[in-house]
């Protein structure tokens, strides 16, 4: 990095003087990256690096964690930010060496990195003492090898054996004292809203402990983009990880990574169609969440869940509209979008305020069924209890976060897109439960409809020959070797990254995914232990994960 741009991250992230002060006794090197300065330390000094950083800096997100395997070396990057100013950034890179990759497990000081660390094991390889639960995440216990570390061999045969399905409180089950019970629900099953496999144990019907366990839908999609070129061949992926209408939403994720890599540049225009569709996307997203949950908690299947299934269909009549598709877009381009509005312009201008003006009576209307519905209210108020210091220790973005009151959105705290020329406002609720995730859902309904109006009335207004669709882009992008990059978005489900290391080639070195499902899926057990069996069901649905991107 030059000196400026590093000036410019060390402003980002509090000084570079109080930084260096902080990193003092423990950095051994730095290793900035473009979004953010990046301190190298020793693998045994992990914990007490990360704890500085928490209690005395104000990095209370960690964000995402990135392991990855170089030829001397492997290496976690923890990636940290602050919930109330995301634009202060830092990262710390972990090296360790190839004949002993171990360091210091950090989830004593972030309880995210639990999940995280086991990924990265499972994964690359890299072991980490001090983990409360390192095994396997996504693949199955007797997997041999590490697919993504450097000397992975494809031809070696694997096999399941039947002990990956044991009960876990084998010899209790039929103890006259105790009412244990071991409840398995999936991997195929609707309530755990796609291939999950929950492993619940039950006293009664009180929810003693409870294991999601996933992996069931992992489709390799980080090495897919790695193996693909920037320029053209990575865009369509991001549509398949939140395939729930999201794909605008991903597009973006990529799309902000990538240039910032790769210093380009996006027309105002551009942006304003990318947050126009972006708000859209979110919308038909959150219309499913909340017709899904309807009927997860009162299977209401003949009014809340029709009528969202029908305004999302709405929605996604304007996006094929927009896009060309129902479902996989690829709509975005590196630097801008592949094509303007449809014509006439006129027609769709107007199939988009007439949804927009049948949407109030339409809000008011998922109240009466749903808000103000008592039998609604009984199984979702005060239950899920989702404290917002436990939902900051996991990693929790979105909806799920802002619903414990945590007031954190990207579109507003770490600007992008159009966004900061519009006005909105980012929807919370401080009642931590179950409700407070649907009240935030609806809101957030009211809010892309705002968005989605002003970029309307911008589009209806620009001026034809100032319509830039997208800038000036090489047709063939080789970033400069061993630059990193930390970006995200707000998705529908909260906080989508996306982390890449260039190699001066054409496609990626490293990409990583940093899912926004993952991290608020971890929280589960916190959410559901003492509660009853029917609450585990509406906890489960209250986060809306898609398997999908929580595998990748």
């Amino acid at each position: 990095m030059t000196t400026p741009e590093l000036e410019s991250a060390a402003r980002r992230s509090g000084g570079a003087t109080d930084f260096e002060g902080l990193f003092a006794e423990y950095a051994i090197d730095r290793d900035d990256h473009l979004n953010a300065p990046a301190f190298v330390v020793r693998p045994d000094e992990v914990r007490a690096t990360l704890r500085r950083l928490r209690e005395e800096a104000g990095f209370d997100h960690c964000a995402c964690v990135t392991a990855q395997q170089y030829p001397d070396r492997y290496e976690t990057i923890y990636h940290l930010r602050s919930y109330d100013d995301p634009t202060r950034e830092v990262s710390v890179v972990v090296p360790t060496p190839i004949d002993e990759p171990t360091s210091e497990s950090a989830a004593p000081v972030y309880e995210t990195a639990n999940w995280h660390e086991r990924e990265a094991y499972d994964l690359i390889g890299i072991a980490y003492e001090g983990h409360p639960d390192l095994r396997r995440i996504l693949l199955p216990e007797t997997w041999q090898g590490h697919p993504l570390s450097l000397e992975y061999d494809q031809t070696r045969p694997q096999i399941v054996t039947l002990t990956e399905h044991e009960n876990p409180i084998a010899g209790t089950e039929r103890d006259p004292e105790s009412e244990t019970l071991f409840l398995n629900i999936g991997p195929h099953h609707p309530a755990t809203h796609g291939v999950m496999h929950v492993k619940a144990v039950l006293d009664g019907e009180t929810v003693v402990d409870v294991e999601p366990d996933i992996g069931y839908m992992h489709r390799c999609e980080e090495q897919l983009c790695q193996e693909s070129t920037y320029r053209h061949q990575i865009m369509p992926y991001p549509d398949r990880w939140d395939w729930v209408s999201s794909g605008l939403l991903n597009e973006w994720a990529y799309a902000r990574a990538a240039e910032d890599l790769a210093g380009i540049e996006v027309p105002d225009y551009a942006q304003v169609l990318r947050t126009m569709g972006a708000e859209l996307c979110r919308m038909a997203s959150h219309f499913i969440a909340i017709g899904s949950y309807a009927l997860d908690i009162v299977g209401e299947f003949t009014a809340a869940f029709m009528y969202a299934i029908r305004d999302r269909e709405l929605v996604q009549d304007i996006l094929e509209e927009l896009t060309g598709q129902r479902m996989m877009f690829n709509y975005f381009r590196l630097g801008g979008v592949a094509w303007d509005l449809p014509k006439p312009r006129e027609a769709f201008l107007e199939q988009c305020r007439d949804f927009l003006d049948s949407l109030p009576p339409k809000i008011e209307e998922y109240h009466d069924l749903l808000v103000q519905n008592e039998i609604f209210q009984a199984r979702v108020v005060d239950t899920g209890i989702l404290e917002p210091d436990v939902a900051k220790a996991h990693g929790c973005t979105g909806p799920v976060a802002r619903g414990s009151g945590i007031d954190y959105d990207l579109r507003r705290d770490d600007p992008y897109g159009y966004y900061p020329n519009l006005e909105w406002d980012v929807v919370t609720e401080d009642g931590c439960d179950n409700y407070s995730r649907v009240l935030v859902r609806l809101g957030e309904l009211e809010e892309s409809a705002k968005i989605v109006e002003q970029c309307l009335d911008l589009l209806e207004a620009w001026p034809a020959d100032e319509r830039t669709l997208q800038s000036n882009v090489p047709r063939t992008l080789k970033p400069d070797p061993d630059t990193e990059v930390y970006r995200a978005v707000e998705g529908a489900k909260g906080e989508l990254g996306i982390y890449i290391r260039s190699d001066g080639t054409e496609t990626p070195a490293r990409f990583k995914i940093r899912s926004p499902c993952f991290s608020n899926l971890s929280a589960l057990p916190e959410i559901a232990r003492g509660e009853y069996v029917a609450d585990l069901i509406a906890a489960i649905g209250s986060l809306d994960c898609i398997m999908g991107e929580v595998d990748r």
